[in-house]
């Protein structure tokens, strides 16, 4: 059953898509994507990804690895949020995200508390 406090639209048992290494804690999400075609989430490091390294997990459990992704809730359908590293604020941004995170546009709102 979901929190009182959930803010996601989303609820915690919606699966998400995410990577090995991301489960693993040995990579932070540093990129997160709700997608336009589907609605759907993905949760990554911003590094090269390969099929299989993917993993499918739930929301809540996201949210466990990586408290801060609380933060992108109301991330709308069809945007996306990146930061460099864990000591960075979110940004987003409307649309796909680019390959290479250097190619962001200079257009982005923060997020913050």
């Amino acid at each position: 059953m979901d929190s009182p406090q959930w803010p996601f639209a989303d609820p915690e048992e919606t699966e998400v898509v995410t990577l090995d290494r991301i489960v693993r804690r040995e990579s932070p999400i540093l990129l997160v994507s709700h997608d336009a075609d589907d609605g759907g989430w993905q949760f990554v490091d911003g590094d090269q990804v390969f099929e299989e390294n993917g993993e499918v997990v739930l929301l809540g459990e996201i949210v466990q690895l990586d408290p801060t992704v609380l933060e992108l809730a109301e991330l709308p359908i069809g945007w996306h949020a990146w930061r460099p590293s864990l000591d960075h604020p979110w940004r987003i941004a409307e649309g796909e995200p680019p390959a290479n995170a250097a190619d962001e546009p200079d257009t982005e709102a923060e997020i913050r508390d």
